[in-house]
């Protein structure tokens, strides 16, 4: 918003304001979209999953978006890229919705944590057995005999 003041004298105090229609005007799914950075199937799969509310639409049935759903839709991207899933975003959400306890969001960050050092633990695991298969293996000659083909045809005990 804009404020100007209107000078009728030295002692005016007379002001209005503009608003700049750009500021309010709401969203098509394509503005949307384009302003978060996803795909438009991105926000409908997320509108059916109940990470964004029910848009108002036209007459017409288009999709209209409050400008606020940008910094939503920026929220789940962000929440995504650091591994949360989308049932753990709905929670992310919904707390800061509602205005719930920041404890409630630590304890969810931490069982996140602690799923990552699971995975790390078991990528840990996964890259050693593979180096030492990779290091066994000549890389040369017909497959016959490749320790890491024989590995994987072992069958299991």
């Amino acid at each position: 918003m804009r404020s100007e003041t209107l000078d009728s004298g030295l002692e005016s105090r007379v002001k209005f304001y503009t608003v700049n229609p750009e500021i309010e005007k709401p969203l098509t799914i394509g503005r949307l979209a384009r302003h978060a950075g996803v795909g438009i199937d991105t926000i409908r799969f997320y509108e059916r999953r109940g990470l964004l509310p029910e848009p108002a639409r036209t007459p017409s049935g288009y999709r209209l978006y409050p400008r606020q759903m940008t910094a939503r839709m920026r929220f789940i991207r962000r929440a995504k890229a650091l591994g949360f899933t989308l049932d753990e975003i709905g929670s992310l959400l919904e707390l800061q919705d509602v205005g719930g306890q920041k404890s409630m969001v630590k304890d969810l960050t931490r069982r996140k944590l602690s799923q990552i050092d699971s995975k790390i633990k078991d990528l840990s695991r996964i890259r050693k057995v593979l180096s030492e298969l990779e290091r066994e293996c000549s890389g040369s000659g017909d497959v016959s005999g490749c320790p890491i083909i024989a590995a994987l045809a072992l069958e299991e005990t």
